[in-house]
C-alpha cells in the first residue's frame, strides 16, 4: 500500500567522508512544526505528528481502513454542527412540510443553541452528557427524547457523509431519559355531556364527531358535508397549520379511511347543518409556500370544500389553537374539569400612558384535550368487544398493534377471561 513518513526537520546532506554515509542537515522548519508527516497515500491528505511511532501507527491504520473501505478523515469534521446543518443537512431534507417545520423549530431551539458552535468531531460522549443535563433543566422527558432523536439523525447523516467516523449518540453510556408511561384515559358519559353543554352551540357537533366517530381534531375541522354518507363518514383530509398558515392535507399518516356513522350522530350532524349551514373554504393543499415549478403547483393547488365547522364570524376554517385556548378551556371550566382562571390583575401603565390588557390564562389540561374524545370512542368500541382490527381501521392506525399498545388496558375483563380459560383447561385434564 503506498505511503511514507517524511521528516520535516531534517533532510539528506552531503556524504560523510569517514563513514561514507549521507548526513542529515536541519531544514528551515526545524522545531517550528510537527516533525513527522505521513504522505503519499492516494486520496488521503497529509497528516503530521510529533512522534514517529504515532505517525507509523496512523499510517498503518489508514492503510487498513482504506483496504476495508472504512477510512474517514477526521479533519472533515472540523466544520461546526451549525455550519453542517445549514449548508449540507437541512437543504437536502425533504418530506411533509408540517413535519419539517416541527423538526426545524426543534433544531433551532433545542439543538443548535447548545451544540451548534462545536465542530462535528468535537461532539463526543462528555459533550452529549452535558447537553442532556442542560435540556433536563428546561424540558420534560418527551421533549428531550424528540430532540435527542433529531440530533442522532443529524450526526448519523454526518457519518454517512463521511464527516465523522461514528455517531456518538449511539454510545451505550449516554441515553436520554425514559418517557414516563401515560395511559390513554376515556371520559365518562357524564363528563362528555357536561363539556358539550359548556360549548357554544356551533361547536357542539365537534364533541359528537370526536366521541362518536373517533376523529382527530384536525379531521373534524376539515370535515366536509360531502364526506358524510348515509351510514359512514369518509375521513379524507384534515386542517393543519404550516408556517402559520392553514392548509388542507391528508389525515395523519397520509391515509384516508371510512368510519361507521351511528344513527344518533347522523341526527346531530343534520341538526347542526340546519342551524349552521356549511361554509365554503378554500385552502392550499399540504404546503402554503409559493410553488417553484409546475409539479409543485399541481401538488399544492388549492382545494375548496364545504366545511361543517367554521372559524370566527363563520369565515374560513376554525383555528385549532383559538378553539383550544378559548371555547374548549371555557367548557372544561364549566364542566368542573379544570379550575377557573385566576382573576385578571391590572397591569402597570406603559411609558406612553396606555395600560396593557390583563392576561387571563387557563390551567393546563394535557390529559383533557380534544383527543380524550377519541380515547373515549376507542374505549366504548373495545368495551363492546368490537374487533381490535376494526377499531384500528376506524382510528386510522397503521397497524392493530398500535391500537393494542395504546388501548389494551381498556379491553374488558382480560384477566378474568384468562383465569376462566385456564380453570376450564385444568378441569378437563384432571
Amino acid at each position: 500500500m503506498p505511503g511514507y513518513i517524511e521528516d520535516r526537520w531534517t533532510k539528506a546532506g552531503p556524504v560523510d567522508p569517514k563513514t561514507k554515509k549521507p548526513t542529515r542537515v536541519k531544514t528551515d522548519l526545524y522545531e517550528k512544526c510537527k516533525r513527522y508527516r505521513v504522505c503519499g497515500i492516494p486520496g488521503v491528505r497529509k497528516r503530521s505528528f510529533d512522534r514517529k511511532a504515532d505517525a507509523e501507527t496512523w499510517k498503518s491504520k489508514v492503510q487498513a481502513d482504506l483496504l476495508r473501505g472504512e477510512f474517514v478523515d477526521h479533519r472533515d469534521g472540523n466544520v461546526t454542527l451549525e455550519e453542517y446543518v445549514t449548508t449540507e443537512y437541512w437543504p437536502t431534507k425533504t418530506g411533509d412540510p408540517g413535519t419539517l417545520q416541527t423538526i426545524e423549530i426543534r433544531i433551532n431551539t433545542r439543538i443548535l443553541p447548545y451544540l451548534g458552535g462545536q465542530s462535528l468531531n468535537a461532539i463526543k460522549v462528555p459533550q452529549l452528557r452535558k447537553y442532556l443535563a442542560d435540556l433536563d433543566g428546561r424540558y420534560g422527558p418527551a421533549t428531550i427524547i424528540e430532540s435527542w432523536g433529531t440530533l442522532s439523525s443529524i450526526l448519523q447523516a454526518a457519518v454517512d457523509d463521511e464527516r465523522i467516523p461514528k455517531n456518538p449518540c449511539l454510545a451505550k453510556t449516554v441515553r436520554p431519559p425514559s418517557k414516563p408511561e401515560r395511559k390513554a384515559r376515556a371520559w365518562t358519559r357524564e363528563r362528555v355531556a357536561a363539556v358539550r353543554e359548556g360549548l357554544d352551540d356551533r361547536f357542539k357537533v365537534m364533541v359528537d364527531l370526536g366521541v362518536g366517530a373517533g376523529l382527530r381534531q384536525g379531521e373534524v375541522l376539515g370535515l366536509s358535508v360531502d364526506d358524510v354518507g348515509e351510514d359512514v363518514i369518509h375521513v379524507r383530509r384534515q386542517v393543519r397549520i404550516v408556517r402559520n398558515r392553514q392548509v388542507f392535507s391528508l389525515p395523519k399518516g397520509g391515509k384516508t379511511r371510512t368510519v361507521p356513522l351511528p344513527e344518533y350522530l347522523a341526527k346531530r350532524i343534520a341538526e347542526h347543518m340546519s342551524r349552521f349551514p356549511p361554509v365554503v373554504v378554500t385552502l392550499p393543499w399540504t404546503n402554503p409556500a409559493e410553488p417553484q415549478n409546475a409539479k409543485q403547483a399541481a401538488e399544492r393547488a388549492p382545494q375548496t370544500h364545504r366545511l361543517l365547522i367554521s372559524g370566527e364570524r363563520r369565515q374560513g376554517a376554525l383555528r385549532r389553537s383559538a378553539f383550544n385556548e378559548g371555547p374548549w378551556k371555557r367548557a372544561l371550566v364549566a364542566a368542573g374539569v379544570i379550575p377557573p382562571p385566576a382573576p385578571r390583575v391590572p397591569q402597570p401603565r406603559r411609558p406612553d400612558g396606555t395600560r396593557p390588557r390583563p392576561n387571563t390564562k387557563h390551567a393546563a389540561a394535557p390529559d383533557d384535550g380534544f383527543h380524550a374524545l377519541r380515547h373515549t370512542f376507542a374505549s366504548v368500541q373495545l368495551d363492546a368487544r368490537e374487533s381490535v382490527v376494526a377499531v384500528s381501521r376506524w382510528l386510522g392506525h397503521s397497524d392493530p398493534s398500535i391500537t393494542l399498545k395504546i388501548y389494551a388496558h381498556m379491553m374488558p375483563e382480560a384477566d378474568g377471561r384468562g383465569r376462566a380459560a385456564m380453570d376450564a383447561w385444568f378441569s378437563r385434564s384432571s
